[in-house]
């Protein structure tokens, strides 16, 4: 279970507390997710029950960028975009500090909303979820912060740099070969003048809760930055359109995706053009972060790495000419 902090019963009801969301029912642990810790919060408010996530930061997020992932969350929640509101503690705060053993930590508690995350996406589905992602990238074109993206071209060199060759190779015998074939073509034919701003960034299947093919949440915005947005298109397009392994590409869901967007935020010619190296770029994205997490997480360590060469194969695909007519580049 993705739990790393412990609370005990009076910690949590005083977070709950400090909160004013009521009375704390039940809190029980949420084994999804890599990163930090998550409770599922049940309060008693008036004759009402409410729920929660409950969220403690743990070393690999930065609290100083709290303000932007929070704030992008009301922002855009106010805006009537699915994505789940910030609740503010009693002095207005959207995050508060705690004291734990291992150090000071940030917290903060989100609102619960309704649905599931998919594992075979509908061609319904597909279509709404491009048309969300559409809504959120016109909705933040307002927001006042910026994020650089961290990870971008320059990390995907350093982090694939750093796992090395035979690391590469260790993986898979074909691994190296393809990185060092397509990061020189990426850093040549990387654009930079398409359109940009706020983007989700890891918007896979597990960051959507659905009703059937509605859209009732886009969550776990914590890799959210401002960068391209048709890149956005790109990194959803290669964590919606293929099976988990990346071995069967499904052209009624990239369709239908694709579409979706469409119907709320045309795509330029520019960025229809660039979106066969976007693919590219955001495949190697998840093949860099893979790999190096393959060969770097302990044995012993409480999640289990995930399979570098699933984005491979996305990234093969993708650089096949024949197939940048998916886009209808």
């Amino acid at each position: 279970m993705a739990v790393y902090t412990r609370l005990g019963a009076e910690e949590m009801a005083a977070i709950v507390e400090a909160f004013d969301v009521g009375a704390l029912i039940s809190a029980k642990g949420i084994a999804e997710g890599v990163s930090n810790s998550n409770w599922l919060i049940e309060t008693q408010q008036a004759e009402a029950s409410r729920r929660f996530i409950l969220t403690v930061y743990e070393s690999r997020t930065d609290i100083t960028e709290l303000p932007f992932f929070l704030d992008l969350l009301d922002h855009l929640a106010a805006r009537g975009c699915p994505v789940p509101r910030t609740m503010h503690d009693r002095d207005g705060a959207s995050h508060r500090l705690i004291d734990t053993p291992e150090g000071q930590k940030a917290l903060a508690l989100i609102e619960y909303l309704p649905g599931v995350s998919v594992s075979e996406p509908t061609v319904g589905q597909a279509r709404a979820v491009g048309a969300a992602l559409a809504q959120i990238h016109l909705a933040s074109a307002d927001f006042p912060m910026e994020r650089a993206n961290s990870l971008d071209l320059p990390a995907w060199q350093q982090l694939l740099g750093d796992c090395g060759h035979e690391g590469l190779a260790s993986i898979d015998t074909g691994l190296a070969a393809l990185v060092e074939r397509e990061l020189p073509t990426l850093a040549s034919q990387w654009p930079s003048d398409l359109p940009r701003g706020v983007i989700h960034a890891d918007l896979f299947t597990d960051n959507v809760l659905m009703l059937g093919d509605t859209v009732t949440g886009l969550i776990d915005f914590y890799f959210a930055c401002t960068d391209m947005l048709a890149y956005d298109v790109a990194v959803t397009h290669s964590a919606w359109c293929f099976s988990n392994d990346g071995t069967r590409f499904d052209a009624a869901l990239s369709n239908a995706l694709i579409e979706g967007y469409e119907s709320v935020r045309p795509l330029s010619a520019a960025e229809r053009a660039a979106l066969p190296v976007l693919a590219r770029g955001a495949a190697v994205r998840f093949l860099s972060t893979r790999a190096y997490d393959w060969l770097n997480t302990p044995e012993d360590a409480l999640v289990t790495p995930k399979d570098p060469m699933a984005f491979a194969r996305r990234l093969e695909f993708y650089a096949d000419p024949a197939n940048h007519g998916i886009f209808g580049a």
